[in-house]
Order: structure tokens, then C-alpha cells, then sequence
């Protein structure tokens, strides 16, 4: 206490003057006591009896059941009466829509499913399915990058390697989304299946494994298709589906509503796609609004383009290293959606909600709401992708004309003359929604149901083509612009590349695109004179532009740098050498060894495979006697396989190895991170 003397012995004189126990004093001791044996003894037997009252809790259509835990899977199943969970480990969105297609597919062999995300739930209540009767937990999982689990499923990935959780009489199948031409085909549907069965978990149905370079759709059906009748024979239920229609969103049609809280194309935060409104941290969900710096076309010639575009970051306090990868929320082209509304009658500035029938989804909405019909279609609904049978199956029902009808039941069929015809009237004359509806105009889905069935517009990945520690401030993409002819005289056009290609700011007008970064595994040695070899046709160039800046900056600064050598290829030398006067400059510095393909400047093609043949002895002195490291960054399909089999077969004919031996070299070679994959198909 501060105060000085007197001021403390004058209080002591009050207070002795007063008597010890007043009136209000009494008032006050009184209330203390009630309120000690409420708490004490009353409140106890109440709260037992509330207990009481809650496990006695009974659920009925039209009761509401006590709301259970956000990440608690197994009290929303119980509540609910469900015995089916499908989790989905998705990076682009379709295992989520085959993670959805099986919920409700399990309604119609009698059961009750549910869809979850394993980075919502808490992972350890998997050995509680066993409380549950004819319980089944199927997992839809894509491989990602090498091997890897997708962003949503890492945290369930490390708990099935470092938990010891039992789950004795769990019952579980999976299928995986993977693509035949990635070295790690399915590996992380591989691994979730063996690993449940080795902690004590009932495989129920095979795994099933769809393969994105043949036919996953395909795939998808045949696993399925077998996989109920199996789970029907083992619940003892009937194994004959109804067929039901079964809707997953109700629409509401807002006639009053304030135009302040519509969204216009955020990605869950109202508002957050305006400059003034961002906040960080910025990722998939809360996307930061880079304003657009350059845009600029990188051929000098020819009826192609390629676009370099450098993105503002200064105030977002985005990090980033070379290798890694943005994200761009892309929009659809405003002429296609108009066609599409058009095509099905409805008024585009519509205001709409579309809300889950099912209240205990975590998933309230399929995109934010609400929203107009312009803005569902232009970015959250993916207008331009090839639509899957399921969607043929539904939308027919909405075809007057007999043959249109049948034409897509035939389509959405499993019997293969309807598999062939949706294989060469869908796939190979590669007709999305619009196109459809416009080849069968007797069909006019209502437009809510066409948002409920089609997939979310999905961000786009691009390889950083920039250093950080040259362009903090920026992030450079190089991208080709996707433009091409369909068996049916179309012009399809890619969703994004378009986008990106009319972002193109001038004096008067301020541009911005919404991204995000994502980190990768594809990185520079530590050391700096470690020797690496680079392959990038094309725009695989991009990331290697990154490296290359970094280690001449490296090199600037005075550090020892190691072998840098650059395989590019490119069809002409007058129209598509990208970064020509970057690249010859880095070469005729000594930074650079620089080897260049131009197939098509000559009577035979030569691709960057010939020059690395050409150069074996090199390769393997780099790759074999230096300990260096091998980068890949373009096609899989064909470049990335041809290099790969080609690697194999200098190890054998340089390094003097057998066949065995030297897969295994390079299989060595990828664990210690020694071979690096930065490809798509």
C-alpha cells in the first residue's frame, strides 16, 4: 500500500470507531450462505438429473438431436443413426465428389452416410466405429506430389504412422485416385489400406485403385459397383439399390436481401477478395488479392502464347523458395456462362442459397451463399470440366425428347456399349456442360441442381518461375495458354491460363488475382557446390529459372558455386525459346551450362532425350562420380518417363550396372532427394 503515515493511522481510527458487524454486513453473510448450499448440495442433484435426462435423449424425425462436437465424427453418426463415413483425402476436388457419390449411394442400399474431412475430424475416434452396428469407413484418397498425401489428409497420414491406436474390428475399405504415369501410382491409398489392416482394422472390400491416364471415371464404377453387393452380403441387407432421387441442397430464392452480404466470389470470407478487407495468414481459404505487375507475352511468333506474369506480395507477407508452387483462383469465361444460363432459361442475377438437407454436415453449403447465379457459375462452379455419369444419369431425367433420353442413360449405364459411348461422345469430343445441353436441347436441368452436381472450380498450380532471395517482393509464373480444336469443330479454352491472359493491367486500372503458395519438396541442394542437372522443356523451365537466379546471386556474392547445366527444349528458336536472353547471359557468365532442343527447326526431331544421350558421359559424372542432383520439371506422360528410363540406362551403360542394379541406384537416388519431380500430365 502507498500512503504515508498519518494517512494509515487516521483509517486505523475509523475503523476502530465503527462496530465490528453491521446490518448490512448481516444482509450480506445471509446471501453467501444461500448461495453456498445451492452450489454445495442443490446444483449437484440437478446436474444429475440434467445427465440423466441427455443419455435418455431419444431421436425422432421431428426432434432435434443435442449438437454434437464439431470434430467428434462418431457422435454425429450415433446421433443421427448413420453407419457409413466416407473420408476423402482431396487436392483438386474429385476425390471429395466420389467421397459424396458414395454417401449417397449408401442410402440407397439402405444405410445412412456421411462425408468427412479427415483434417476436421479427430482421427482417433476410428476404433469408436466399432460401437456402431454394420458400421463402414471408406477412404478416398489421392496420391499428391511424390507419393504424398494431400494437403487435408497429412495430419491423418501421420497419425496412421506414428499412432498405435488398435482399430481390432474396424470395418474399412479404399480406393485410391492416382495416375499410371507418376512413378508413386496410388502410394498413398496403398499405404492407408495396408496400414489399417496392420493395426487390426477389417478390410471389408478390396482396394480399388483409379488410374486419371486411362479412365477413372471407369474406374470408379466398377470398384463400386462391386463393392455394394460385398458390404450388402456382409450387413445382410437387400444388394438391390432403389433408385431414388437424392438431393443434397435445397434451394431458397431471395427476393429481400441486402446486396452488402452477397458474395462475389471469396472463398469463405465475406468481403475478403477487396483490397481494404485482407488480413493474413494468407492459404487455400483465405487467398491474398496480388495485384497483377506484369503480364507479358513470351513468344515471339506463331499462334501459340505464353504468358510471364509477376505478382505483387510486398504487403502479404508471403515467404516463398524456389521450387515451390502458386495457386490461382481462376474465373470461368463470362461468354460460356451466359450461354449456359441461357441454354436453361433462368435469370443470371438471381439470388440464391443452396443449403445441406443434411443438418449435421459440416458442409452447410456446396460454395459460399448466398450468392447470384453469375457469380455461382463464374467461380465456384467448374462449367468446363468433362462432366462424369452420375451427372448424365441425373440430368436426363430432364430431357423431353425419348433418344435424348436414352442416349444418356445409355452413357451413365455400366454396360459397355453405354461405357464406349460416353468414352467417344464425352471424353474424346471432350464435351462439358454447355456443350451437352446445347447438343441435346431437349434437356433443361434446373440450374440449382446443375451448381449441386458439378464440381467446384478448382485453383490452378503453377511452379514459381522466380527466386525469393532476387524477388522477394514477387512471384513470377510462366505458363502456356491452353487453347485448342475438339473433334467437334469447338474452341475449348483452358479456365485459368484464359483468366490470367486478359489480367492485363494498364495505366488507369489496378489488377489482381487471388493465389496462395504452396510449399514443395522440390529444392536447391544446401550447399551451393553441389553439382545439379536440370531438365525443363518447355515451361518445366519455370522453377530452374528460380534455381538459376539464386545461384548466380549465390555466385555473386562469392560463394562457390557447383556445375549448373540446363537441358530446354522448344519447338522453334524464332517463336518459343523462353528466357533466351536470360538463359545466354547466365551462360556466357560461366554461371550456366546450357543445352538447348529445338525439335522442330530441322527434318527429324530432337527432344532434350537425345542430347542428354548424347551427353552420357557428362550425366553420369554428374549424377554418379559428383553425388549431384537430377531435376525434372514438364510432361509426365512422356518427357519425365522417356528421361527416367533413360537415367536407368546411363547408370547401366556408364556406371557399368545391371539393370537391377541400376533402378535400384535411382531408386536410391529419389529417397535421397538426389532426383526431384516437379511434372503433370
Amino acid at each position: 500500500m502507498d500512503g504515508t503515515p498519518e494517512m494509515m493511522d487516521v483509517s486505523t481510527e475509523e475503523v476502530a470507531a465503527e462496530p465490528l458487524v453491521g446490518m448490512m454486513d448481516m444482509v450480506l453473510l445471509t446471501l453467501l450462505g444461500v448461495v453456498s448450499i445451492y452450489y454445495f448440495f442443490i446444483r449437484n442433484t440437478n446436474k444429475k438429473e440434467d445427465n440423466s435426462a441427455l443419455k435418455s435423449f431419444t431421436i425422432s424425425p421431428t426432434q432435434l438431436a443435442p449438437r454434437a462436437s464439431d470434430s467428434s465424427f462418431i457422435s454425429k453418426m450415433k446421433s443421427s443413426g448413420r453407419n457409413v463415413i466416407v473420408f476423402y483425402g482431396s487436392q483438386t476436388g474429385t476425390a471429395e465428389e466420389f467421397a459424396g457419390r458414395l454417401a449417397k449411394e449408401a442410402t440407397r442400399f439402405g444405410m445412412k452416410g456421411m462425408v468427412a474431412d479427415p483434417e476436421e475430424c479427430d482421427m482417433n475416434e476410428l476404433a469408436q466405429l466399432t460401437e456402431i452396428d454394420n458400421h463402414l469407413a471408406i477412404f478416398c484418397v489421392a496420391t499428391y506430389g511424390e507419393g504424398d498425401p494431400t494437403d487435408n489428409a497429412q495430419e491423418f497420414y501421420e497419425f496412421l504412422q506414428n499412432g498405435d491406436e488398435q482399430l481390432d474390428g474396424m470395418q474399412y475399405t479404399v480406393f485410391g485416385l492416382g495416375n499410371k504415369t507418376y512413378e508413386h501410382y496410388n502410394a498413398m491409398a496403398k499405404y492407408v489400406d495396408k496400414r489399417l489392416g496392420e493395426l487390426g482394422a477389417k478390410r471389408l472390400f478390396e482396394l480399388g485403385m483409379g488410374d486419371d491416364d486411362a479412365n477413372m471415371e471407369d474406374d470408379f464404377i466398377t470398384w463400386k459397383d462391386a463393392m455394394w453387393p460385398k458390404v450388402c452380403e456382409v450387413f445382410g441387407i437387400d444388394s438391390q439399390a432403389q433408385d431414388i432421387n437424392m438431393r443434397q441442397y435445397r434451394l431458397t430464392v431471395l427476393e429481400d436481401y441486402d446486396p452488402a452480404r452477397l458474395f462475389t466470389g471469396e472463398i469463405a470470407r465475406l468481403n475478403s477478395f477487396k483490397v481494404e478487407n485482407q488480413r493474413p495468414p494468407f492459404d487455400a481459404k483465405n487467398p491474398f488479392m496480388a495485384e497483377v505487375g506484369v503480364n507479358r507475352e513470351l513468344f515471339k511468333g506463331g499462334n501459340r502464347n505464353c504468358l510471364h506474369i509477376e505478382l505483387n506480395i510486398e504487403s502479404s507477407r508471403i515467404r516463398y523458395d524456389a521450387g515451390d508452387h502458386v495457386a490461382v483462383y481462376p474465373v470461368n469465361d463470362q461468354a460460356l456462362v451466359s450461354h449456359l444460363i441461357a441454354l436453361v432459361g433462368e435469370d443470371p442475377e438471381k439470388v440464391i442459397t443452396l443449403t445441406n438437407v443434411d443438418e449435421d454436415s459440416s458442409k452447410k453449403h456446396p460454395f459460399p451463399c448466398p450468392c447470384t447465379y453469375r457469380v455461382a457459375l463464374s467461380h465456384y462452379v467448374d462449367i468446363t470440366a468433362l462432366p462424369r455419369t452420375h451427372v448424365l444419369k441425373e440430368i436426363a431425367e430432364y430431357a423431353t425428347d425419348n433418344k435424348e433420353k436414352e442416349k444418356l442413360l445409355l452413357m451413365s449405364g455400366t454396360s459397355e456399349a453405354g461405357k464406349a459411348e460416353y468414352q467417344r461422345w464425352v471424353v474424346q469430343d471432350v464435351r462439358n456442360i454447355v456443350h451437352i445441353l446445347e447438343d441435346l436441347p431437349s434437356c433443361k436441368p434446373p440450374l440449382d441442381y446443375l451448381c449441386e452436381l458439378l464440381p467446384r472450380l478448382q485453383a490452378r498450380y503453377y511452379s514459381i518461375s522466380s527466386s525469393s532471395k532476387l524477388y522477394p517482393n514477387t512471384v513470377h509464373i510462366t505458363a502456356n495458354v491452353l487453347k485448342y480444336e475438339t473433334p467437334t469443330g469447338r474452341i475449348n479454352k483452358g479456365v485459368c491460363t484464359t483468366y490470367m491472359q486478359n489480367q492485363r493491367p494498364d495505366n488507369d486500372t489496378k489488377l489482381h488475382m487471388p493465389i496462395f503458395v504452396r510449399k514443395s519438396q522440390f529444392r536447391l541442394p544446401s550447399k551451393p557446390q553441389t553439382p545439379i542437372l536440370m531438365i525443363g522443356p518447355g515451361t518445366g523451365i519455370a522453377p530452374f529459372r528460380g534455381f538459376i537466379q539464386e545461384r548466380n546471386l549465390q555466385k555473386e556474392e562469392g560463394k562457390p558455386v557447383g556445375k549448373t547445366v540446363l537441358y530446354f527444349g522448344c519447338r522453334n528458336k524464332a517463336n518459343d525459346y523462353l528466357y533466351e536472353e536470360e538463359l545466354t547471359a547466365y551462360r556466357d557468365s560461366g554461371l550456366l551450362k546450357l543445352y538447348v532442343a529445338f525439335s522442330r527447326d530441322q527434318p527429324e526431331k530432337v527432344y532434350v532425350t537425345h542430347l542428354l544421350e548424347g551427353n552420357k558421359k557428362e550425366v553420369w559424372e554428374i549424377i554418379g562420380k559428383e553425388n549431384g542432383h537430377l531435376y525434372v520439371c514438364g510432361d509426365a506422360k512422356c518427357m519425365a518417363r522417356d528421361v527416367h528410363a533413360l537415367i536407368i540406362k546411363i547408370c547401366q551403360t556408364e556406371g557399368g550396372m545391371t539393370q537391377e542394379e541400376a533402378e535400384q541406384y535411382v531408386r536410391k537416388m529419389i529417397n535421397q532427394k538426389r532426383y526431384s519431380s516437379d511434372v503433370w500430365s
